[in-house]
C-alpha cells in the first residue's frame, strides 16, 4: 500500500470503531449529533471538500456531490448510523478500487524501470564518468557494466555478454551477445563488461519508444470506456433531478389529495434513491479492466498503444502478414549459385556481393556474407566494408521493387529480380529451386543468377494454429517475393490465401480489397516489420509490428507491437482481449441490473440505506475485484 492508502485504511477504522462505540453510547438530541460528526468528518472530509469544490468549479454532478447530498441528508434527518456508514462503505469501495489501480500500475511500472538513468563514459584518462544518456550523442562508445541496463540503442565493439531481455519481451531465455551484435536499450546486462557504440539518441532509442506507447496508451479510449464517460455526464443529473423529484412531488400530491404528506419517508426514500444511482461500479470498473488488460499484455511484451485498439483486437476475423521478417526470420542464406556460360560460380558471386555492398537489404547481407566465406574475410568483418574501402564500386543505384545498379571496377551490373532484368532488356532463366532469386547481368548480359533462402520461423506454424483456434476465419500473406517462395511458405504454414510479388503501393491495393470484402463487424489485423510496411500497417483496422527487429517507422505506425518478434503472441493478444471485453460487459450488466432493480425497490419504499450500501459500495468492490482478474495472463 502507497501512504496515501495507509492513511486512508487509518481513517476507515478509526471511524468503523467511532461508529460502532457511538451506537451503544445512551445520548440523544443535539450532544448526539455532534459526536456522530467525529466519525463522519473523520472518513468524509476529503468527499465533502471535493463536493464543494466542484460546485464552485461548475462540476456539480459526480459520484462526490451525491455522497454528499445522501449523508447530509441523512444526518440532517437523524439517520446518523446510516448517514456515516454510506461515508465509510464509500471510502472501503475506494481504497479497493485504489488498491487494484495500484497493482495494475505496478505491472506497468516494471515495463517503467526498464528506462536507465545514466550511461558510463570513458573521459580522456580512461575513467568512467557517469552522464545523463539525453547529453549521449550518436557514435559515442559507453559502457555497461554487469548488473546495469544498457542506457541507448547501439553496436556492442568490445567484449561478449548475456543479456537479459524480459522487461522488453516478456521472455525470462538469456540472449549471448559479442562484438559487432547490435543491442538494444532496456536489456539488462547479466555477465561481462561491455562497450557500445551508440546508433541513436536516447529519445529514438527502443527503451524511449516504449515508454512513449505505454504513457500514451490511456489516451485513446474504447467504445465501452466512451460509452461510460457519456454515460455518466447524463445519468449522474438524471439521477439528481429523478431524486429531488421523489422528495418532493408525492408529497406535494398527498397533500392536494388531502392525505398526511409524509415529508420525511419520501425525503429518505430520496436519499437512498440517491446512494443507490451513484455510477461508481461503472466509472471506475470499466477504465481499471482495459488499463489491466493493457498492463497484463505489457508484462507478456505486447505492448497496446489504446484500449480502443485492445477492444478491436477482439474482433478480429482476418490477420494478413507479411513475410520477411514477420513468419521468417529474414536471416537469408546463399543456396545455390548458378553461372551463364562463360561465368564462374566465384565471378557472379564477386560482381552481385559488390553491386549489393551500400544495401541493408538482408539479401543483400547474405550474399555479402557468402562472398566474406568465399574469400576468407574474418568473422564479425563485414564484406560491404572491404569492397567499400577498396573504391571498386561506383554510380550506386537502388531501384525500388527491382534491385540495384552499380559500377564494379569499371563494369556495369545490374542485380535484382526478374523485373529488372526486364527493365533493362536482358533475358534470364527460370530456377527451379524454391528462394529468391537474385539474377545479375554484367555489361547487358545475362550472367546468371543466385538463389536465396529465407528461413521461416519456429513459432510460425505454431501462431497459425493458434490463431485459427481462436476463430480468426481468413490468413493471409502479402510480400514481394516471389510466387514460387510465397506459395511455398504459405502452404508449409496453412495460410488461406497469399498475394506475391507486390511492390509496396501494390501491398496497400491488396488490402483495400480485403478490407473490402470482410464482414463489416469483424476487423482486419495487418502484421509486418519493415519501411515498406507502415503505409499497410497504418490502413488496416489493426497494425502489428514486430519490435524487436522492426523499424521505427512500423512500429511508429502500428497500434501494437511484439516486443519479441513472435508472431504466436498475437493469438496471446487475441486472448488477453477478449477476457478483457468479456470482464469489462461482466460489470455493465452487473452493475445496471443490480442497480436498476434496487432503484425500483428504493423508489416504492422496500430499500432501505443498507441495501441502498450494497448496491453502491458492494457493487463497485464486486465489480473492481471482477476488473482485476484482467492482470491475470496465463
Amino acid at each position: 500500500m502507497t501512504k496515501k492508502q495507509k492513511k486512508v485504511l487509518v481513517r476507515i477504522v478509526i471511524a468503523a470503531i467511532l461508529m460502532l462505540v457511538l451506537h451503544f453510547v445512551p445520548v440523544e438530541g443535539i450532544g448526539r449529533l455532534i459526536l456522530y460528526m467525529v466519525p463522519y468528518l473523520v472518513i468524509g472530509y476529503d468527499i465533502l471538500r471535493k463536493a464543494v469544490r466542484g460546485i464552485l468549479h461548475g462540476q456539480v454532478f459526480d459520484e462526490n456531490f451525491l455522497m454528499a447530498v445522501a449523508t447530509v441528508g441523512a444526518i440532517a434527518l437523524g439517520e446518523y448510523t446510516e448517514g456515516v456508514a454510506v461515508m465509510l462503505f464509500y471510502q472501503i469501495g475506494e481504497l479497493f478500487q485504489s488498491v487494484a489501480v495500484g497493482k495494475s500500475r505496478r505491472n506497468i511500472s516494471a515495463l517503467m524501470d526498464i528506462c536507465p538513468d545514466y550511461a558510463n563514459v570513458e573521459d580522456e584518462a580512461g575513467n568512467l564518468e557517469q552522464v545523463d544518456p539525453d547529453d549521449v550523442e550518436v557514435g559515442t562508445v559507453i559502457v555497461v557494466k554487469p548488473g546495469e541496463k544498457i542506457p541507448i540503442d547501439g553496436v556492442i565493439v568490445e567484449g561478449s555478454s548475456t543479456l537479459n531481455t524480459s522487461a522488453l519481451t516478456g521472455e525470462s531465455i538469456p540472449r549471448q551477445v559479442q562484438a559487432g551484435d547490435a543491442c538494444i536499450s532496456g536489456c539488462v546486462n547479466m555477465t561481462g563488461l561491455i562497450k557500445v557504440r551508440t546508433t541513436k539518441e536516447f529519445g529514438e532509442s527502443t527503451v524511449t519508444k516504449i515508454l512513449e506507447l505505454v504513457e500514451n496508451s490511456g489516451m485513446k479510449k474504447s467504445r465501452p470506456e466512451n460509452f461510460i464517460t457519456k454515460f455518466a455526464k447524463v445519468y449522474t443529473p438524471a439521477v439528481c433531478y429523478s431524486a429531488l423529484a421523489l422528495a418532493i412531488l408525492p408529497p406535494v400530491f398527498r397533500l392536494l389529495a388531502g392525505m398526511t404528506p409524509q415529508w420525511q419517508s419520501w425525503i429518505i426514500r430520496a436519499l437512498i434513491f440517491l446512494v443507490i444511482s451513484c455510477p461508481c461500479a461503472l466509472v471506475i470498473s470499466i477504465p481499471l479492466s482495459f488499463f489491466g488488460g493493457i498492463g497484463g499484455a505489457s508484462a507478456q511484451g505486447i505492448l497496446v498503444k489504446g484500449s480502443n485498439y485492445l477492444e478491436a483486437l477482439s474482433r478480429t476475423g482476418c490477420v494478413v502478414f507479411d513475410k520477411t521478417g514477420t513468419l521468417t526470420k529474414g536471416v537469408f542464406q546463399v543456396t545455390e549459385i548458378s553461372p551463364a556460360e562463360g561465368m564462374t560460380k566465384q565471378q557472379l558471386l564477386k560482381y552481385a556481393a559488390h553491386a549489393e555492398s551500400y544495401s541493408d537489404h538482408p539479401i543483400s547481407k547474405s550474399l555479402r556474407e557468402a562472398y566474406a566465406r568465399e574469400q576468407g574475410i574474418a568473422d564479425g568483418t563485414d564484406a560491404g566494408d572491404v569492397v567499400t574501402e577498396s573504391g571498386l564500386v561506383t554510380d550506386v543505384e537502388e531501384i525500388g521493387g527491382h534491385g540495384v545498379m552499380a559500377k564494379v571496377n569499371g563494369v556495369v551490373v545490374a542485380a535484382g529480380n526478374k523485373k529488372l532484368m526486364e527493365r533493362i532488356g536482358v533475358a534470364c532463366q527460370s530456377p527451379a529451386g524454391v528462394g529468391t532469386v537474385v539474377h545479375v547481368a554484367v555489361d547487358g548480359a545475362y550472367a546468371g543468377y543466385i538463389l536465396i533462402a529465407d528461413v521461416i520461423k519456429e513459432q510460425a506454424s505454431e501462431a497459425i494454429a493458434a490463431l485459427k483456434a481462436a476463430g480468426i476465419t481468413k490468413t493471409v500473406m502479402l510480400t514481394g517475393d516471389s510466387k514460387a517462395v510465397a506459395e511455398h511458405v504459405a502452404a508449409k504454414l496453412g495460410l488461406d490465401e497469399v498475394h506475391s510479388e507486390l511492390l509496396p503501393a501494390d501491398k496497400v491495393e491488396a488490402l483495400e480489397r480485403l478490407l473490402a470484402d470482410k464482414d463489416g463487424k469483424e476487423d482486419l489485423a495487418f502484421v509486418g516489420d519493415g519501411i515498406n510496411d507502415a503505409p499497410v500497417l497504418s490502413r488496416a483496422d489493426i497494425g502489428i509490428a514486430m519490435g524487436a527487429l522492426g523499424s521505427d517507422a512500423a512500429i511508429e505506425a502500428a497500434d501494437i507491437v511484439l516486443m519479441d518478434d513472435n508472431p504466436a503472441k498475437i493469438a496471446q493478444a487475441m486472448r488477453i482481449s477478449r477476457k478483457c471485453l468479456r470482464i469489462v460487459y461482466e460489470n455493465i450488466i452487473f452493475a445496471l441490473a443490480v442497480k436498476g432493480l434496487c432503484l425500483i425497490l428504493g423508489a416504492v419504499g422496500i430499500a432501505n440505506m443498507w441495501m441502498a450500501i450494497f448496491a453502491d459500495v458492494g457493487v463497485m468492490v464486486l465489480a473492481v475485484l471482477n476488473a482485476a482478474r484482467c492482470l491475470r495472463v496465463k
